[in-house]
């Protein structure tokens, strides 16, 4: 038994069986979402965004799998606020087999490169971790996207987005991300992005993200969470 055994026991997040963080028992009781467009939040076929909802600078689509709720919201919750690499590993190998089932290797096309929405730096050093980063590390590598942690930045500190309206949220992100200056001459190149993020809620976040990509030439911009 390790140090983080003994702190953090290896118990199901929602049941408390021993044995895993994630139960399998737990995880069928969370629905499994229809894929929909981030903007209408309607079906729509592989999560497309709907040629109605289109904006220049938006998303092309989103990709989330499970309902914000149950061990899943547990899971998340404990990883930012938890932290413990078994529990990243153990939601990665729920998530990559489903994101497979679903096809999303086909969503994205050649020269694809996963980028973690970025936290502010203050928070980073305190928390010790990004869990987007964490986890998208992980995706990248089992789907064989290509991996860039750093190509945003978050500028500034803001509020928590949980208790915040729509339009809150949308004063609280904006400017908030920018380019990382060391790839100002090579992102030309990154035709495709996968915006990695933990959960999406209204979708502002990853929102304003792609559009400072595709302010800066990225042609596809592509949203992807564990849950929504």
């Amino acid at each position: 038994m390790g140090i983080l055994d003994l702190i953090f026991p290896k118990t199901c997040l929602s049941c408390g069986k021993a044995g895993k963080y994630i139960c399998e028992n737990c995880l069928i009781k969370v629905r499994t979402l229809k894929q929909a467009c981030p903007y209408c939040e309607k079906p729509s076929i592989d999560g497309f965004t709907h040629s109605k909802c289109r904006k220049k600078r938006g998303l092309d689509g989103l990709t989330s799998m499970w309902k914000y709720e149950g061990v899943v919201k547990n899971a998340v919750h404990a990883i930012k606020y938890r932290y413990a690499t078994e529990i990243v590993q153990e939601i990665c190998g729920y998530f990559v087999p489903e994101l497979k089932k679903v096809g999303a290797q086909n969503l994205v096309t050649g020269n694809s490169h996963m980028v973690p929405i970025p936290i502010y730096w203050h928070r980073e050093n305190v928390r010790g971790f990004n869990q987007s980063e964490e986890i998208g590390k992980i995706v990248a590598k089992e789907m064989g996207w290509k991996f860039v942690p750093d190509l945003l930045i978050k500028n500034k500190s803001t509020k928590s987005q949980v208790e915040l309206s729509v339009k809150a949220r949308k004063e609280n992100l904006r400017g908030v991300f920018s380019l990382n200056p060391i790839y100002k001459s090579s992102v030309l190149n990154l035709r495709s992005v996968i915006l990695f993020d933990d959960v999406f809620t209204t979708g502002s976040t990853l929102k304003e993200a792609a559009k400072i990509l595709k302010s800066n030439g990225v042609e596809r911009v592509w949203g992807m969470t564990i849950a929504r």
